[in-house]
């Protein structure tokens, strides 16, 4: 996580796997690919919160509910962290919204239109509109799914994200996403394969 200092608040820039709440002006910043990024917001309690995750999991049947999935307990796991840090500063449940960005396809994982298999970032695009939609949070904007990655700025101020798409999809972008995508599935593996001892 990196801070800047604006004139009247922080602009904060978050990685893959980390999150930030803020009740405080502020900016959250995020450079998305096939990762996804919940912005919620208590427009109340001006409370802001962003995520940035990918699913662990390259491929999944249409047909299969993703939040019951091996991949899906992750993005749980990422949603949880932010919603309760979120109600530790005060937000209240009945008060959120939700704006999602990302999804794009710039990991080559087949071909989702032919098969009945989606590819990484549509993975990460469905389970939080799923998510969101089983926690009766509105989802009042998103920009899903595509073929480039996006930079994102979540304004507490009004609430806006401003996005910005890129011009093609950057090399280092698709490097840092299949560094984060080996380093996910590593962990995973692990976990997998952890005795407990009683």
């Amino acid at each position: 996580m990196r801070f800047q200092d604006l004139e009247n608040g922080k602009r904060i820039t978050i990685h893959p796997g980390e999150y930030y709440v803020a009740s405080k002006e502020s900016v959250i910043s995020t450079l998305l690919g096939s990762c996804v990024s919940a912005c919620l917001y208590d427009p109340y309690n001006k409370i802001i919160g962003m995520n940035h995750f990918l699913l662990s999991n390259k491929i999944y049947a249409r047909e299969m509910p993703m939040c019951i999935t091996e991949a899906g307990r992750y993005g749980i796991h990422s949603m949880e962290l932010l919603l309760n840090e979120m109600w530790n500063r005060g937000a209240k449940r009945t008060n959120l919204k939700a704006k999602a960005f990302g999804g794009a396809t710039v990991l080559k994982t087949g071909d989702s239109s032919t098969s009945n298999f989606f590819a990484v970032g549509e993975v990460n695009s469905r389970f939080i509109k799923e998510f969101l939609q089983s926690e009766k949070i509105p989802l009042v904007s998103s920009d899903l799914g595509g073929t480039v990655g996006r930079v994102i700025h979540f304004h507490s101020a009004d609430f806006a994200v401003y996005v910005r798409k890129m011009n093609k999809t950057d090399n280092n972008l698709v490097k840092r996403e299949q560094h984060y995508w080996k380093r996910t599935l590593r962990k995973q593996e692990e976990e997998s394969t952890q005795v407990d001892l009683w």
